[in-house]
């Protein structure tokens, strides 16, 4: 619920730092911060000040000196909220932060609550609702890919493109229902074969946008990567190797990883979420089937299937394994690297034959490495990086992250499939109409025009104090 009326405060930086921000938005602002802040040059009048001016002055609690700041001044419309806004800079001291704040509420203000600056910005127009939740997603963003999708969205990105969808619905809705108006004259004011054309174009440009969330949502969480193979096949040791830490147990005891073990590291910008699963084979041990059943599952979750062999196993050997992980993945797209590990415990000669004997598929990837040397390694976080990653990142795409917005676009587009079936069996006007409206409503929750409370406290309660 917003509190419009009310003048909010909250520290606008974590902890940890030298100098912390404490920011206040409402009407109030400049006259609660007049009351406890004095500027060193006294012919300084803080309510007088133009937005976009800076202050130099002591926060005082009585006779008492708190800290001497700095008072960024913003003026409405002109601020992140579009209401009269004060930042205040002071030491990053735990008492001074919760001085200052004490100080604002005594005189006035009210602890703002999570993400109700950006709720006021949604409010007063600065922003939409999908640019209101990418600022959470940039605050939350761990690497380069996913801060980048998530500034586009929060420069407008994908608004833009909802909106120039849903005016070109709301168009031909307005005709639609018009006709319905002289029903009786039978008149025609949207032509059926242009209509349709839009639709059709409407929901293809609907369905690539849903059709990216896949990706996104894989980009924004990390790309899963499961590592697989036979017991002591050296899956641990490869993670180790690629974290650069111990963070697998390794163990000459076959059976000795019975649960997934998960890590990240980030590879050109991008993250990957590594896997080290239970070995796969036959057994009787109750836990490590409990294992071997969750590596399935995994398999099942990864973008990514890395199965390692040793290069003493035979070539017949592991083409049946790799064959069957093919048949459990290949429908997916699931990108598919055979590892053989162990190079450094064999001759040049035996890795030229397993190369010239293992089968390999279309999209399949061999790569010879040593975990335990770390050679080979730089190949494999090559061939992770997948060119096809980087080349959907640097085009001007919009990349959908965010679940609601997914949901939202599956919507749009069933409606829209009814209106073109429809139009092929001449249903009446009205039921056309319908689905059109519908998609339109489905369209505005994305960006904020049509919304409800319930979705507003889902958003802003998951975004930080000071946001």
């Amino acid at each position: 619920m917003i509190r419009s009326e009310e003048t909010i405060c909250a520290p606008a930086t974590a902890l940890g730092g030298a100098i912390a921000i404490i920011r206040i938005s409402g009407p109030q602002s400049l006259n609660i911060c007049e009351k406890i802040c004095y500027p060193l040059d006294k012919s300084i009048k803080l309510i007088d000040q133009k937005g976009f001016t800076v202050v130099l002055g002591e926060i005082r609690s009585g006779d008492v000196v708190i800290d001497e700041v700095l008072l960024t001044v913003f003026r409405a419309p002109h601020s992140y909220t579009g209401e009269n806004s004060v930042e205040i800079s002071c030491h990053a001291s735990p008492y001074i932060i919760r001085k200052v704040l004490e100080l604002l509420i005594n005189n006035g203000a009210i602890a703002a609550k999570p993400g109700e600056f950006t709720q006021r910005a949604f409010f007063n127009g600065k922003i939409d609702l999908s640019q209101a939740e990418a600022v959470a997603d940039i605050i939350a963003s761990k690497t380069s890919a996913s801060h980048r999708i998530a500034m586009n969205q929060m420069r407008g990105g994908f608004s833009s493109e909802i909106s120039s969808l849903r005016f070109e619905l709301l168009n031909f809705a307005s005709l639609i229902e018009l006709e319905l108006d002289f029903g009786e004259e039978d008149v025609e004011f949207a032509d059926r074969k242009e209509l349709k054309a839009i639709i059709t174009k409407v929901k293809e440009l609907a369905d690539k946008l849903a059709s990216s969330f896949m990706f996104g949502n894989t980009l924004k969480n990390g790309i899963p990567v499961a590592i697989i193979g036979k017991p002591n096949s050296g899956k641990s040791t490869l993670l180790n190797a690629l974290l650069m830490e111990e963070r697998a147990i390794v163990s000459e005891i076959p059976g000795t990883t019975r649960d997934t073990i998960e890590d990240t590291i980030v590879i050109d910008g991008i993250e990957y979420r590594f896997i080290d699963t239970a070995g796969l084979r036959d057994t009787s041990d109750i836990i490590e089937v409990m294992g071997i059943r969750k590596t399935h599952e995994k398999i099942n979750q990864a973008s990514v299937i890395l199965m390692i062999d040793e290069i003493s196993d035979t070539a017949e050997s592991i083409n049946k394994r790799a064959q069957s992980i093919r048949e459990m993945i290949r429908e997916s797209g699931k990108r598919f690297i055979i590892l053989i590990n162990k190079t450094d415990m064999a001759s040049e000669d035996q890795q030229v034959e397993l190369e010239r004997t293992i089968r390999l598929e279309e999209k399949d990837t061999l790569l010879f490495i040593s975990a335990k040397e770390k050679s080979g390694l730089d190949n494999l976080r090559l061939q992770l990086s997948d060119i096809t990653v980087k080349e959907k990142l640097s085009s001007d795409d919009v990349i959908i992250t965010n679940i609601r917005h997914y949901e939202a676009l599956l919507r749009v587009s069933e409606s829209l499939g009814r209106v073109i079936s429809g139009l092929e069996d001449q249903i009446p006007e009205d039921l056309i109409a319908i689905d059109i409206r519908q998609a339109i409503h489905y369209l505005g929750e994305i960006t904020g025009e049509i919304t409800s409370d319930e979705i507003l406290g889902n958003i802003f309660r998951n975004f930080c104090i000071g946001k």
